[in-house]
């Protein structure tokens, strides 16, 4: 079950996060793939351990004890570190989101990043539209049209115009939306990973269980 769910999420995180993850990350991040190994992974050792019960065989069950305590240890890990240097990421992201808007260029996949998640959150900027006006973008281009909350009623010349352009784009940065999304859902995140790892906390004692059973039982036939 656990396995099915982390290879959910890692299926979902790069077909719908795949374009965002330039703006979460210095350098581009294999977490999606690492997710997608780990549920495969997870899934073939979850029927390893249906074949080692069916068959009742100890050493199997114990070899499924083990793994089962070595993604345990592995998820604790990443579900502590992750709210340990939650603020370090928010950090990351605002450099890399920075970045992204001052070399903005409407081109390349940080640009399209940019334009989707300022058309999808409904927000404009860093910390609000003035953060293009430092861009390279802005003096020939203006605001980009992902800005514009009427994209009837955008052109650049009202975009390039300081007057115009406050009337016709959001105000809210991105920076502050995605950051209270992160602190809003970060409970609930560490609450699923936790979920996970306690599941096959409970896995592994029960493996251990049965396998004591089944050679305790074994002793007594012979």
């Amino acid at each position: 079950f656990g396995g099915a769910i982390l290879l959910a999420v890692g299926v979902w995180g790069k077909l719908m996060l795949g374009p965002y993850i330039s703006l979460i990350a210095d350098n581009s991040t294999n977490a999606p793939y690492v997710l997608i190994g780990t549920g495969t992974v997870i899934i073939v050792f979850g029927l390893f351990g249906c074949f080692a019960t069916c068959r009742g065989s100890p050493w199997m069950l114990k070899l499924y004890a083990m793994f089962l305590s070595l993604v345990f240890l592995a998820e604790l890990v990443a579900g502590i570190s992750g709210f340990v240097f939650r603020h370090e990421i928010k950090g990351t992201f605002r450099r890399t989101y920075t970045d992204a808007v001052l070399n903005y260029n409407a081109e390349d996949e940080a640009s399209r990043a940019v334009d989707n998640l300022q058309h999808r959150l409904r927000c404009c900027g860093v910390y609000n539209y003035t953060s293009w006006f430092a861009s390279v973008y802005y003096p020939s281009n203006g605001i980009p049209a992902s800005c514009c909350f009427n994209s009837s009623d955008c052109n650049p010349e009202d975009l390039r115009n300081t007057t115009l352009a406050p009337s016709k784009v959001y105000h809210q940065g991105c920076f502050e939306l995605v950051t209270s999304f992160m602190e809003t859902n970060m409970a609930i995140i560490a609450g699923v990973m936790f979920g996970i790892a306690f599941s096959q906390l409970i896995g592994m004692l029960l493996a251990c269980c049965l396998s004591r059973i089944i050679t305790a039982n074994q002793y007594e036939m012979v």
